[in-house]
């Protein structure tokens, strides 16, 4: 019998109905000669660095660097029953042989070998390798199995690199944050990422906007404008020249241009559009497509391909007849797929691109949930425009001169709109139109050259240079994607910095670590983003680190480079990073010491005035202004100085209180207290009552 491992209970469910196995068990489906079971991810991991001595359960420099000589590995927290359903599976005498069914992956290869070396079985192993959960897919896939053994380099590539995140992980994080007194979580992808943010917000901050002129010229139905002009004088110059003046058109040019349609989604893409079009995160693109592809609507989210391959394009053809049945999309007649266009088998590795699947057929896509709904019509769309004529279109350049001067307007005129089509009709179903799509499509009047317009009036308009847009989860995803690849091979197994499946994670740990924070859409670092950025050493903030590891782990996964001399090459770098950051200066310590909130500014010498535990001071110690909560003015009256209290007492002298006791009368009055400051230790308060109001 077969024990087929699946990485999580959804796939193995798809698994076991496509193999006929139908018995529901306890953590497995049985059946039809198969056992089907799961790992819930990462079933088995690296042991904590305390596993391996008492002492590294505290965080010390003198402990520093950590580097196990024996690797622990434990069964993941919360995962213990699984890990032992799975075992007993294993242990089975009626189990003859494994099959490794994980993502088709580097850390799918890791995940499912983990599992099979903490359960210290020894049976023969299949591998498993697809990219769609349709029935059909996944029971070709396990007629074609391949030996387990033909994945052992992969799988050492996969451990190297989850030693190497540890080493430099664990170190790096414990090393900055010993000295700088505060949990500073480093990470060989997190870091750089986290710099390209700094980098880019200290770009904008830095930046000092430009005025600059545009004399524009009205020419019967026309504009022509000037290149741009940077000083006043100058722009009133040219405008003085041209008003009234004749405008002859010199040059006319006529240019068709063709745009390709666009390729298909990979899962960085996918994430990307989302984020611009329905504001989605990173990882709610992801948990959106996980759940499309658990439902057989979509093929595996988790690529890095934009192409299919060649025996897909009967199928692909077939998908693309139903998804240009979708309502939204019937008004597109004559539609006839070129499958040509996303068919390249070199330009897939582990996983095709996305697109529906012909469970589109079987399903009701408008009863959906309003995320996956989007999210699925957006794959449809792209599926059909891939597949759709070109867009073509005529760009006319006019030229003008006045005056001595030279002016230009531009027209564009479609030709045949082609795959632009099909995104106009989903663009046109959308809420909001964002702003990067909305096209500025002018059409020029007839125009000959040699034509002279008389009287033309001319005007000057002023603008400013604009600084570099923050991030979105768009632009940084992009960013991820394209850091370091100039320095990596063509086939390295990951490009960039992270994966398409985790980069949306190493954004939320960024948010959630409170090293950037979302304001709208945009991505922002904040100070401890900034300052973490500042304080580590170049080789952690630089992608290059990411690039030279992928180019390493590449030629592990061939077989070209021994896992020992790769590990031996982070342990280096380790003990390096140890030995040259051993002690900070005492101002440098204090970069991530908590911001305090000023309450006000202090009446006496107008520094700001700080809550402490018992009283609000100010920052000058030498000043000696205080205003204590527990001033017997106050404890008398049975009433505690507040923030917003002491705030008012700062900026006006006085503030509102109700509910004050009076001993006198043993009850409660509302009054106006008055801070009166004689400059002495303590602080004098006088209570004022509004007319009619009783007093104490």
């Amino acid at each position: 019998m077969k024990l087929i491992i699946a990485e999580k209970p959804s796939v193995a469910a798809a698994y076991a109905a496509a193999l006929g196995a139908k018995n529901k068990k306890d953590g497995y489906l049985e059946g039809n000669g198969y056992l089907v079971t799961w790992c819930i991810g990462h079933l088995v991991s690296l042991a904590e660095a305390g596993a391996y001595e008492e002492r590294y359960k505290k965080w010390n420099y003198e402990d520093l660097p950590i580097l196990p000589e024996v690797w622990q590995h434990v069964v993941s927290p919360g995962k213990e029953k699984q890990f032992s359903i799975v075992k007993s599976l294993m242990d089975r005498p009626d189990v003859t042989e494994l099959v490794n069914g994980c993502d088709a992956g580097r850390e799918g290869e890791l995940i499912f070998r983990l599992a099979v070396e903490m359960a210290g079985c020894t049976k023969p192993v299949w591998r498993l390798w697809i990219s769609s959960m349709e029935d059909t897919a996944i029971r070709e896939g396990f007629s074609h199995l391949e030996p387990g053994s033909r994945y052992e380099p992969l799988y050492h590539s996969a451990l190297c690199r989850s030693k190497a995140d540890w080493l430099i992980g664990i170190n790096a994080t414990r090393l900055f944050s010993v000295l700088y007194h505060k949990t500073l979580n480093v990470g060989r992808v997190q870091t750089p990422t986290l710099a390209m943010l700094a980098e880019r917000d200290g770009k904008i901050m830095l930046f000092q906007k430009k005025k600059y002129y545009h004399v524009r010229l009205s020419l019967n139905g026309l504009e022509a404008v000037s290149d741009r002009v940077n000083e006043k004088e100058k722009a009133v110059s040219v405008q003085t020249a041209c008003q009234n003046g004749q405008a002859v058109c010199v040059s006319l040019e006529r240019e068709k241009k063709t745009v390709k349609p666009p390729k298909l989604y990979d899962l960085t893409t996918l994430q990307r559009e989302a984020n611009r079009l329905f504001g989605f995160t990173a990882k709610e693109t992801l948990d959106y497509a996980q759940a499309l592809y658990e439902k057989k609507l979509l093929t595996y989210p988790r690529t890095d391909s934009r192409y299919l391959t060649g025996d897909m394009a009967e199928t692909v053809s077939a998908v693309a007849g139903l998804a240009a049945g979708l309502p939204l999309f019937s008004a597109v007649g004559g539609f006839t797929p070129d499958v040509a266009a996303v068919i390249s088998d070199k330009d897939v590795s582990d996983h095709h691109a996305i697109i529906p699947t012909l469970e589109l057929a079987k399903q009701e896509v408008s009863l959906l949930p309003t995320g996956e709904r989007n999210l699925f019509i957006l794959v449809c769309c792209k599926l059909l425009c891939a597949l759709a004529a070109p867009h073509v279109y005529e760009t006319v350049s006019a030229v003008f001169t006045c005056g001595e001067h030279t002016f230009t307007a531009k027209g564009k005129e479609v030709v045949s709109q082609g795959w632009k089509e099909i995104e106009r009709l989903f663009r046109s179903s959308l809420k909001g139109k964002p702003e990067d799509d909305l096209e500025d499509v002018a059409t020029l009047p007839a125009l000959s050259q040699g034509q002279i317009f008389d009287h033309v009036a001319a005007t000057v308009t002023e603008h400013f240079t604009t600084p570099p847009k923050p991030y979105t989860e768009d632009t940084l995803l992009s960013a991820m994607e394209h850091a370091g690849t100039e320095d990596m091979p063509d086939d390295v197994e990951r490009k960039g910095l992270g994966t398409p499946a985790t980069r949306a994670s190493i954004i939320e740990k960024l948010v959630s670590s409170g090293f950037i924070e979302r304001k709208g859409k945009n991505l922002i670092p904040t100070r401890n983003g900034i300052n973490l950025v500042t304080v580590l050493p170049e080789v952690l903030t630089s992608p290059q680190l990411t690039a030279d590891w992928e180019n390493k782990l590449s030629l592990v996964a061939k077989g070209k480079l021994s896992p020992e001399t790769f590990m031996e090459g982070i342990e280096s770098m380790a003990k390096e990073l140890i030995a040259r950051y051993s002690h900070i200066s005492e101002d440098k310590q204090k970069l991530f010491a908590p911001q305090k909130e000023s309450v006000g500014v202090c009446p006496r010498c107008g520094q700001l005035v700080f809550e402490g535990k018992k009283n609000f001071y100010c920052g000058d110690r030498g000043c000696g202004f205080v205003l204590w909560k527990n001033d017997r003015f106050w404890t008398s009256r049975k009433k505690e100085l507040t923030k917003k209290m002491a705030a008012d007492l700062l900026s006006k002298g006085k503030t509102k209180v109700k509910g004050l006791y009076s001993e006198k009368k043993d009850t409660t009055y509302d009054a106006v207290i008055v801070m009166e400051d004689t400059g002495g230790k303590y602080i004098n308060f006088k209570t004022e009552f509004t007319k009619g109001k009783g007093g104490r």
